[in-house]
């Protein structure tokens, strides 16, 4: 439910987004207005609605699909030029659509953390006194966040990063680094929109919506032996959440159980799962790392590159 009207990457891997005027200036201007944006999707029956997107995204219709798209289109710049080639027959296919071999190189220095997915980056820091920011004077409790103090405890100290995909982006994420995913807790929750909007008006937003922890021990370079944590956060509209460790699809009617120890190792930029719309990941990493160079508020990135690194040893 938003346009997007960031940079590209200066590497060129992420094409920047149409102009205005490659599609219906009003749609844009309207989703642009933060009050308008923020009551479309608060004030609306978001589970009811986001079940019946869901519904909707797996009719099988080639022209549904495109006609589908073809509205998509005039309210956010779509490019599927990037996918794989095939025939569009369900909206799904679009959402969880793979890309072509080879535009996603991942950063090889093992000191290096590279982006689990495309994004735009939005808030980060560190975490004191347990706590995090969502947006400007809106913190939240890791404890709330992780739903145990021993899971949240490991990041005091640690930097965090957010990391919005909009609905256009490519919605699947890998594995930052060679790693163990050591546990996985899904927990249940509304399903808000986790827009720039809505993060500077809904207190607790990251905490609220449904959302699973995945704690990684990483397995390679100078931080060999350490834990990360990813946490994908849902959103309104089909918030289903594809997780590979467990062979599982996440969602609002998810019944089995809500915790797991998989020990299932990823390479290096290995696909771990996909969104069915997008969505946000949250990543938590210990006392040692800090940003790479250029990722600040606002930077948009790409799967594979440089994230974190470990910090140098001082003199």
């Amino acid at each position: 439910m938003e346009p997007e009207h960031v940079d590209a990457a200066v590497d060129g891997r992420v094409k920047p987004p149409r102009r205005d005027d490659d599609a219906p200036g009003l749609w844009r201007r309207l989703l642009a207005h933060e009050g308008l944006n923020h009551a479309l999707t608060r004030h609306v029956p978001r589970v009811a609605l986001t079940r019946f997107v869901g519904w909707y995204a797996r009719i099988e219709s080639e022209r549904l699909t495109r006609f589908t798209l073809w509205l998509w289109r005039r309210i956010t710049a779509l490019d599927l030029a990037e996918a794989e080639p095939e025939v569009w027959r369900s909206l799904r296919q679009v959402f969880v659509r793979r890309l072509r071999p080879g535009l996603r190189p991942v950063a090889p220095d093992p000191a290096v953390l590279a982006s689990p997915c495309d994004a735009i980056v939005g808030a980060g820091g560190r975490v004191e006194r347990g706590m995090a920011v969502q947006a400007k004077g809106m913190p939240y409790a890791l404890v709330d966040l992780f739903g145990h103090a021993d899971e949240a405890a490991p990041w005091e100290g640690g930097h965090y990063l957010t990391l919005r995909l909009t609905s256009a982006m490519y919605h699947r994420f890998h594995a930052p680094a060679g790693a163990v995913v050591e546990r996985v807790r899904f927990m249940h929750g509304d399903v808000f929109n986790v827009n720039p909007p809505a993060l500077a008006r809904i207190p607790r937003l990251f905490c609220r919506n449904e959302r699973a922890a995945l704690t990684l021990r990483l397995a390679e370079g100078p931080a060999a032996g350490r834990r990360i944590a990813l946490v994908p956060v849902a959103a309104i509209l089909v918030a289903s959440l594809r997780l590979h460790c467990i062979d599982a699809l996440l969602h609002g009617r998810w019944r089995g159980p809500g915790e797991w120890r998989p020990g299932t190792a990823v390479r290096r930029g290995e696909e771990m799962g996909w969104f069915e719309h997008g969505s946000t990941i949250l990543v938590f990493v210990p006392p040692g790392f800090e940003p790479a160079a250029g990722v600040t508020p606002g930077h948009r990135i790409a799967v594979g590159q440089a994230l974190l690194r470990v910090q140098a040893p001082g003199p």
